[in-house]
């Protein structure tokens, strides 16, 4: 037998060659065009997860998105955190905080890094955000001022601060419109103040500040405040009143029932996490009878 002879094929072998292989090439073309996926079905709770868990990756997308603002501020006054948060090391903080336990200020960039020994990239960033005080972006106008301050030798007038306007707080050398009306507005919270040592609590106030308030303002006499009722008020009605939180009012009144009435101030420092502090201030808004 010849090897011609396996290649010669009948009619009727010819037909089923050709038909196989038409039906090889449409199963390769279903294959490739034919999706034989079987759709999983979710249950009702899978769903229910599926879209918290989206939820859960855009939050996170946006949390990485999310670039921290960075308002003016003064660099003399950075803390540890803020340091930490312009991206200062330990040490460069360290250094600017030695520098100012002598009392000395930088009043510029350059003396800012020199003092810190920050890199010339990071002062880059965070210059731009450095606002220090108009007599020092304006030494000349602050110098003529100071001169003709002293020609004058003007006698300082003390005023009550209870009594005291804007106008009569903005004169004082580190207040603005906006320290002013913070005052005005601390004020208005507690119906007056009772000591100038309440400055330091308005927000914004720096040592310096707060020393030049003393020496331009006072308080003259007790204004007359509606005073809280330690002994009955509540929970709630306590913890309104701007010294005392929650938790605080709560102690208060857990005292209240265990020891009876508030008589005198000397009491209020049994009371747990009372602020020691404050409290000849504090004992000057309450009512003991």
């Amino acid at each position: 037998m010849t090897l011609k002879s396996y290649f010669q094929f009948s009619k009727a072998q010819r037909s089923g060659i050709f038909i196989l292989l038409a039906i090889s090439v449409l199963l390769q073309l279903s294959y490739f065009f034919i999706d034989f996926k079987i759709e999983e079905k979710k249950s009702k709770e899978q769903q229910q997860w599926l879209a918290v868990q989206i939820e859960i990756d855009s939050l996170k997308q946006v949390r990485y998105d999310y670039v921290p603002k960075i308002y003016p501020f003064n660099p003399n006054f950075i803390t540890d955190f803020k340091g930490y948060k312009l991206g200062m090391s330990v040490a460069e903080i360290d250094r600017l905080l030695a520098y100012r336990k002598l009392n000395k200020y930088v009043n510029s960039a350059s003396e800012f890094q020199k003092v810190t020994k920050v890199s010339d990239s990071l002062l880059h960033a965070i210059a731009p955000y450095f606002k220090f005080p108009d007599w020092v972006t304006n030494k000349k106008e602050f110098k003529a001022y100071v001169k003709q301050s002293f020609d004058k030798k003007e006698k300082i007038v003390v005023l009550d601060i209870n009594q005291a306007t804007s106008e009569d707080l903005i004169k004082v050398y580190g207040i603005g419109a906006t320290l002013s009306e913070r005052i005005l507005k601390e004020k208005e919270k507690f119906g007056g103040f009772v000591s100038m040592e309440q400055m330091s609590d308005v927000w914004g106030l720096s040592p310096e500040v707060i020393e030049n308030l003393n020496k331009h303002f006072k308080v003259s006499t007790l204004p007359k405040v509606k005073k809280f009722d330690i002994n009955n008020a509540s929970v709630k009605e306590l913890s309104q009143f701007p010294y005392f939180r929650y938790a605080l009012a709560k102690a208060i009144v857990t005292y209240r029932s265990m020891n009876g009435e508030i008589k005198i101030k000397e009491d209020l420092l049994k009371i747990k996490n009372f602020p020691v502090d404050k409290v000849d201030i504090i004992a000057l808004y309450l009512d003991f009878n």
